[in-house]
């Protein structure tokens, strides 16, 4: 989607949120502010953390969600790389960069204004502290330039139920030290902050601004309870570029490359607990709801650990066997092409034997996985095939049993702890044969189209070359 269909849905949404609020605002102003989310949100790393999701993030019902949702990842420093040169402005007064790390300025901001020291109340942080990029960061600095930005055009009582908002987006919390919910967390510190800079919010409103976070937080991490783990795992795979940048299109990732982003991935998700994905609130929502949501992200999560285990197992081979080659081989040359057209190198597992007896998936679980090998995850990217043809035939080869077997070897591959040669010598013979054969005709392929109309020099040519030089 280009800049001006983007800018033009954000606007709409601006407009539509000021409006609910009965807050009279000149155009030119939205207009302003929407170009900045855009431009911000259509970053060159902004795979997955774009404007469809900031837009999908917000809903439609309530406008302090859909203003939080339009600002709730604005910044994403381990995405974009750096806070977007337009956006420091609104950071500068208050955050200093020491070393590649940021901190909250030392000279007492928040004494001079009221706005930032709300905000560094309700994140609980103080002058002088480090920001992590796991324990809120991006949340803490999108909360800020979005205050900044809505100061003039809205009062500090709207301004604070937004920032709360945003603060509710920092996920995978525990509960507290005296047993507290973040959610209920979040409600203690509404009140005391309503309390010292006399909002005189009800406590109807403080409940239903609590209430309006959990929706939108609970809308920003909806994929994990998806109920097809084909779209789950395609969500999964736009994150996957946000913070590896090597995979991009444009660039010849290696296969160590591709290797160290999921497996980061795969570490990331297999200690992710369901419980901790999604939040309530005094009955937001129902428990049949949140329930439903747990359940589905405990499936999800089960399907997606199996899948980047197998792929880890099957790319290990191949990783194994480019480094024959040099520690620098692209993804591509051993694999063939990404795309959804057919190229004319064909991919690797276009040379793969059918197996008379390929190993048959055991559970419910397996049957799954191994039609999102075969069959793909629900959307194409730019970075990777749809499919797993390698990892697929693998798990025919071996079955799932296998797959477990090689987990730990792979490990030390990995880890650097045995050989390339010594990982591939303790694989199955027959299978690294295989895709030894597979690799050598895809790169016969190649030879065959390089070498159209070539005619070797006979040795008066090279002589002639080398009279010349």
């Amino acid at each position: 989607m280009n800049f001006d269909n983007n800018y033009q849905k954000c606007l709409d949404k601006l407009i539509w949120a000021i409006h609910q609020l009965d807050v009279k605002v000149a155009q030119s102003q939205l207009a302003n502010l929407a170009k900045i989310i855009v431009q911000t949100m259509m970053g060159p790393w902004r795979y997955f953390h774009s404007i469809e999701h900031i837009l999908e993030v917000g809903g439609s019902t309530d406008a302090i969600e859909v203003l939080a949702a339009l600002f709730h990842d604005i910044i994403y420093v381990q995405v974009d790389g750096s806070i977007p040169f337009n956006l420091t402005p609104y950071l500068a007064p208050f955050i200093e960069e020491e070393r590649g790390k940021l901190f909250v300025r030392t000279d007492n901001p928040g004494e001079r204004d009221a706005i930032f020291e709300l905000i560094a109340t309700l994140f609980k942080v103080a002058p002088g502290e480090e920001l992590f990029p796991f324990t809120g960061q991006n949340e803490f600095l999108s909360a800020i330039v979005a205050a900044k930005l809505l100061e003039p055009l809205l009062t500090p009582a709207l301004i604070v139920q937004v920032v709360a908002c945003i603060e509710a987006t920092i996920p995978f919390r525990t509960q507290s030290d005296f047993g507290l919910s973040p959610s209920e967390e979040l409600y203690q510190s509404l009140k005391s902050i309503n309390q010292r800079f006399h909002f005189n919010l009800t406590s109807a409103e403080l409940l239903e601004t609590v209430k309006r976070s959990v929706r939108l937080a609970n809308r920003d991490v909806g994929g994990f309870a998806h109920p097809s783990s084909a779209v789950f795992l395609s969500n999964t795979w736009k994150l996957l570029p946000e913070t590896n940048h090597t995979l991009k299109k444009s660039e010849s990732y290696t296969i160590r490359d591709y290797r160290v982003a999921i497996q980061k991935m795969a570490v990331f998700l297999k200690f992710l607990n369901a419980e901790l994905i999604f939040r309530r609130f005094r009955g937001e929502p129902d428990d049949r709801i949140y329930i439903h949501y747990v359940e589905q992200a405990r499936r999800n999560l089960e399907v997606a650990r199996l899948y980047l285990d197998s792929k880890l197992v099957a790319n290990a081979i191949l990783e194994a066997l480019s480094l024959r080659l040099g520690s620098d081989v692209p993804l591509t040359i051993m694999m063939g092409d990404f795309g959804d057209e057919p190229s004319s190198m064909g991919s690797l597992g276009d040379y793969f034997p059918t197996l008379i007896n390929p190993h048959r998936p055991k559970t419910l679980l397996e049957r799954e996985v191994c039609q999102l090998l075969a069959g793909g995850r629900a959307q194409s990217i730019s970075f990777d095939f749809k499919t797993s043809p390698l990892t697929s035939f693998v798990v025919q080869y071996i079955g799932f049993e296998g797959i477990f077997q090689m987990w730990q070897r792979t490990q030390e591959f990995f880890q650097g702890k045995i050989t390339s040669e010594e990982f591939l010598a303790r694989c199955d013979a027959d299978l690294v044969n295989i895709i030894i054969d597979g690799v050598a005709k895809l790169l016969e392929k190649r030879k065959v189209a390089l070498c159209r109309l070539y005619k070797p020099l006979s040795m008066n040519g090279v002589r002639q070359l080398q009279h010349e030089h």
